[in-house]
């Protein structure tokens, strides 16, 4: 059930997750994570459609969010891999219910 009224911390606090993972990209992002650690082109591949420039920008987005972590490694060339925080992984059941959520509208809306 959605809260009723207008309260202002609620405001505050919906307004504060929407910047967070605003956009059509930061929840994929962070579904792709959610198995295993991956590499950017792992991700960029996973993510269908999402241009390496956006990738970059979202993924520092969601580092300063601190919903992801980027750990480079010692190597020759240096190897770079992203993995999903605590933080971030305490939106999976909100990953899950827009899951739903959009199979229900897909075949409301689309009929498939």
């Amino acid at each position: 059930m959605l809260a009723k009224g207008g309260c202002p911390k609620s405001m505050l606090s919906i307004k504060d997750a929407l910047e967070a993972v605003e956009g059509k990209w930061k929840l994929l992002i962070l579904f792709a994570l959610s198995a295993s650690p991956k590499r950017f082109k792992q991700i960029s591949k996973e993510v269908g459609g999402i241009t390496d420039k956006t990738l970059s920008k979202e993924l520092k987005n969601l580092e300063a969010n601190e919903l992801i972590k980027r750990e480079v490694f010692d190597t020759f060339p240096p190897t770079v891999e992203y993995s999903i925080t605590e933080h971030g992984l305490s939106l999976e059941k909100v990953i899950d219910e827009l899951h739903f959520w959009g199979l229900k509208h897909r075949k409301q809306v689309i009929g498939k």
